[in-house]
């Protein structure tokens, strides 16, 4: 149902994308601006997982720098089935982590180290697995498209505006139409990827917890992060706010409300489908991690003062 409902959420966002360009042009607007579409994913394809990384100051980490969270990360990975990605750390406060890449071949997931600072080792691994789930489920392409179709759409909306649309069509809707059209569209692009954005965080959550092993691991994570992106600020993430889908929990404000305008689900609703999850696997189905070896110890030159995480 999840891949039915995001199959049907992004064939309208590329309806809406056409219709946008058919009111600017006709019938070869409609062509043009799905030509535009293609060669904007063709470039985000290639190239998104490299220009999110470098908008978060995210430094690429090994076994020797940060020996815990690689092994950790390869721990899960392998559990479900997928290649090792590549491991960032992001110099930020906020705890909190995405996954980018155009497949599993070339996956990477970023933490910041908040996250590895403040999260006990289950949590930890709990939050991990989940973005693991993002990458199995091919959700980091998908977003990466949705999110390029909806800016299309918007700069589409204001160069329509600015021309005034397509005046030719007798049987359209008419200029007042059409502005109503360039105004409503790019609203309605942004709630369609909001709404797939939401489909997947349940998805992702799912998997991850069954990858894990205990949904109650993610479950506490959830709890601690969403209460941290109250307190501090991401400003990162403030600058680009329209990255703010790919993180576990809103950068931008944390807010637990499940509403229109929320790219997330609420943590509470989140919680709750991981608790009847728990339930439907029963208790003690969690495959012992490794032991934690040594301290913990953040990179050189990250800015961040060497804690240990988990103990």
């Amino acid at each position: 149902m999840n891949y039915l409902k995001t199959a049907i959420l992004l064939a309208g966002l590329t309806a809406l994308f056409m219709g946008v360009g058919y009111l600017i042009g006709g019938g070869s607007g409609a062509i043009i601006a799905l030509l535009i579409a293609a060669a904007t994913n063709l470039f985000a394809y290639w190239n998104s997982d490299r220009m999110v990384l470098s908008m978060y100051g995210a430094h690429e980490v090994d076994a020797r720098a940060a020996p815990d969270l690689v092994g950790l990360v390869a721990t899960l990975a392998a559990r479900a089935g997928l290649p090792m990605p590549r491991v960032f750390l992001m110099d930020n406060p906020q705890p909190n982590a995405f996954a980018t890449g155009r497949n599993p071949e070339n996956a990477a997931v970023a933490v910041t180290t908040g996250l590895v600072q403040s999260l006990s080792r289950e949590e930890l691994s709990g939050v991990i697995a989940h973005e693991l789930a993002h990458v199995k489920n091919h959700d980091t392409l998908l977003m990466t498209i949705t999110a390029t179709i909806a800016g299309a759409i918007s700069m589409l909306a204001q160069f329509g505006m600015f021309f005034g649309g397509h005046r030719d069509n007798n049987n359209g809707p008419g200029i007042i139409g059409s502005i109503a059209m360039m105004i409503l569209a790019p609203l309605g692009a942004m709630l369609v990827q909001m709404a797939i954005s939401r489909t997947r965080e349940y998805a992702a959550d799912d998997l991850g917890a069954r990858i894990a092993g205990q949904p109650m691991w993610l479950a506490s994570a959830l709890v601690k992060i969403a209460g941290a992106a109250h307190e501090i600020p991401n400003e990162e993430a403030e600058r680009n706010p329209a990255t703010a889908h790919l993180f576990i929990i809103n950068p931008l404000s944390g807010r637990g409300m499940d509403s229109l305008f929320s790219t997330h689900p609420s943590t509470e609703n989140r919680i709750a489908e991981l608790q009847r999850l728990a339930a439907e696997m029963g208790a003690g189905t969690a495959p012992p991690l490794r032991p934690r070896r040594g301290p913990w110890s953040v990179p050189r030159g990250s800015g961040a003062a060497p804690r240990r995480p988990w103990g």
